[in-house]
C-alpha cells in the first residue's frame, strides 16, 4: 500500500500547474500559509505551502486517519472499550477530563476528537491502537511519508507542545493527509455533528469548527489553535459533486481564520468543476497469458477530475494504454495515462490505473483450457 500511495501523491501534484495562468488571482489571505486541494489529491492553489508551521490540534486529522484505517482492517470496532490511561488522562488544553481507569467505545472516542478537539481522548485512542503514544507517533511518522508528506514532523497524537519539541508540518503536508482522510467518508458522520453529548449524555459537545454553521457544504474536518501556533484549520467542504479541501495555518484570528478558509473554498467551487471520464475512457485493457482475458482500469478519486470551469464544459478524453497487457497485472499498477483536452489542448493528464489484479496462467491453466477446446 505505501508504494501505491506513493505514486498517487506524485501523480495529482500539479497537474493544473499548465493552465494556472488562466486564473484568477486568489486576493490577499491573514494566514501565514494556505493550501487548496480537490479531495482526489489535485493541487488547486498554495501559497508558502512548503513552510513548516506548528498545526496544533489539527493534528489529530492524522489521529483520526490512522483510526479509521484501523476500522476498516477490523483491529478495532466502534463499540471497542478505550481506556484511560493516568498518561491520557493528563493531557492538557481541550479535554473531556477522562478518568484513570474510565472506559468510552472508541464512537464516543471519535466523537470526542472530531467534535471537541479532546487531547485525552486522542492518546487514549493512540495508546490503545499501539501500546503506546510513543509507537503510534511512529506510525504517524511512517505514514505521513507514505503520502508523500516531506516537512512533517510528529511528536504526539494531539499537536499539543511537549518538553521533546514540537508537531511541525505544513499547509501542503495537511492537505495530502485530509484528503487522504476524506477517503474514509464515514469520518464524515464525525467532523459534521455540530452538537452531540456522550456519557450518556451527561457531557455535551460543541464542534470547534463554527465554520459548520456558516458555510453552505461543509463537512470538517479540524481546527486548531495553541498561542504559539495560531488559528489552523483544514475545512472540508462539498458543493455539486466537487469535494475541496482547504488549509489554512498561522492566521491571526480566529475570524480572519474563517475569512481564509472561506476564501479558499469560495475560489475552489468558483473556478472549478468536477467532470466524470466517459465509460469508455475506462474501458477494460486486454489480458495475455491471464486467468482473466482483461482488465478493468481507474482513476483515483473514484473517477471524477477536476478542471477549470472554462474547461470542463468541452472537455473530452484521450487516453494512451497498450493495446494488451500481459499477466500478471497488479491492482494498482498504472498502466496507461488518461489526457483531458479542450480547445485542442491538454489541461489535465491522468495516471490510470488496473482496477484489480490478473495472475497469469499455469501449466495447469494451459493443459486445462486445451482439453475444454478439444473436448468443446
Amino acid at each position: 500500500m505505501a508504494v501505491k500511495k506513493l505514486v498517487c501523491a506524485a501523480a495529482v501534484l500539479g497537474l493544473l500547474g499548465a493552465n494556472a495562468a488562466a486564473l484568477p488571482e486568489m486576493g490577499t489571505l491573514h494566514a501565514k500559509s494556505a493550501a487548496l486541494y480537490a479531495a482526489n489529491g489535485q493541487e488547486l492553489y498554495t501559497m508558502n505551502a512548503d513552510e513548516a508551521l506548528q498545526p496544533a490540534s489539527v493534528t489529530k486529522i492524522m489521529t483520526m486517519l490512522l483510526t479509521m484505517e484501523a476500522l476498516e482492517r477490523g483491529e478495532v470496532t466502534l463499540d471497542t472499550m478505550i481506556t484511560g490511561s493516568e498518561y491520557a488522562c493528563s493531557m492538557g488544553g481541550t479535554q473531556i477530563w477522562l478518568e484513570p481507569g474510565e472506559q468510552l467505545t472508541l464512537d464516543e472516542m471519535l466523537k470526542a476528537i472530531a467534535v471537541g478537539s479532546a487531547n485525552d481522548c486522542a492518546v487514549a485512542v493512540a495508546e490503545h491502537l499501539a501500546g503506546t503514544e510513543a509507537a503510534f507517533v511512529e506510525r504517524m511518522n511512517a505514514r505521513a511519508r507514505e503520502l508523500g508528506c516531506t516537512g512533517t514532523t510528529f511528536i504526539n497524537a494531539n499537536g499539543l507542545d511537549a518538553a521533546g519539541g514540537k508537531t511541525l508540518t505544513t499547509a501542503r503536508d495537511l492537505a495530502l493527509i485530509s484528503c487522504e482522510l476524506l477517503r474514509h467518508p464515514k469520518i464524515l458522520d464525525y467532523t459534521g455533528i455540530w452538537m452531540d453529548s456522550i456519557r450518556g449524555g451527561k457531557f455535551a459537545l460543541a464542534n470547534t469548527n463554527k465554520m459548520l454553521r456558516s458555510y453552505k457544504g461543509l463537512t470538517g474536518l479540524k481546527t486548531g489553535y495553541i498561542r504559539e501556533a495560531g488559528f489552523c484549520i483544514s475545512a472540508s467542504a462539498e458543493r455539486d459533486g466537487l469535494s475541496l479541501v482547504a488549509v489554512v495555518m498561522a492566521a491571526p484570528t480566529k475570524e480572519e481564520r474563517m475569512a481564509d478558509a472561506t476564501a479558499l473554498l469560495n475560489y475552489g467551487f468558483a473556478n472549478f468543476a468536477a467532470w466524470t471520464p466517459p465509460e469508455e475512457a475506462l474501458a477494460p485493457v486486454p489480458v495475455s497469458l491471464g486467468r482473466a482475458d482483461s482488465v478493468p482500469l481507474r482513476i483515483e478519486g473514484e473517477s471524477v477530475c477536476v478542471l477549470e470551469k472554462s474547461a470542463a464544459a468541452s472537455a473530452e478524453a484521450e487516453r494512451n494504454v497498450p493495446d494488451c497487457l500481459t499477466a500478471p497485472v497488479e491492482a494498482g499498477q498504472q498502466v496507461g495515462t488518461l489526457y483531458l483536452k479542450s480547445g485542442g489542448e491538454t489541461v489535465l493528464t491522468v495516471p490510470l490505473y488496473a482496477a484489480e489484479s490478473v495472475d497469469a496462467v499455469t501449466v495447469f491453466d494451459l493443459w486445462t483450457r486445451l482439453l475444454q477446446s478439444v473436448t468443446a
